[in-house]
């Protein structure tokens, strides 16, 4: 039987730089998906990228994901062969308000 799980990384954190979310260990999963949600009128241009962890305290661009731009309220992207860790990092221009989840199914 697969299991899923999903993780609310951040709860509607207003962003105006650049930040990273907390790392997410998902070792157990073969697959995951990430969807990023734009809350209120907030109109900060906003760049995603999928990052990968050994150890959950080194960091990587993962190389199979490419950035991902939040244009309207919603984006969502899968990640495969990610390793133990995950999380998002972002560059926001403005100000942006944004919920991040994490889904994993293994």
């Amino acid at each position: 039987m697969r299991h899923t799980q999903t993780a609310v990384l951040e709860r509607g954190e207003d962003f105006s730089s650049d930040f990273a979310t907390e790392p997410y260990e998902v070792a157990w999963a073969g697959e995951a998906r990430f969807f990023v949600q734009r809350l209120e009128d907030t109109a900060g241009d906003v760049e995603l990228r999928t990052q990968i962890s050994p150890d959950g305290i080194t960091w990587v661009d993962a190389e199979n994901t490419p950035a991902v731009r939040l244009d309207g309220t919603m984006v969502t992207w899968p990640v495969r062969e990610f390793g133990g860790w995950l999380r998002v990092s972002g560059t926001v221009s403005g100000l942006a308000r944004l919920r991040i989840y994490l889904v994993c199914k293994g």
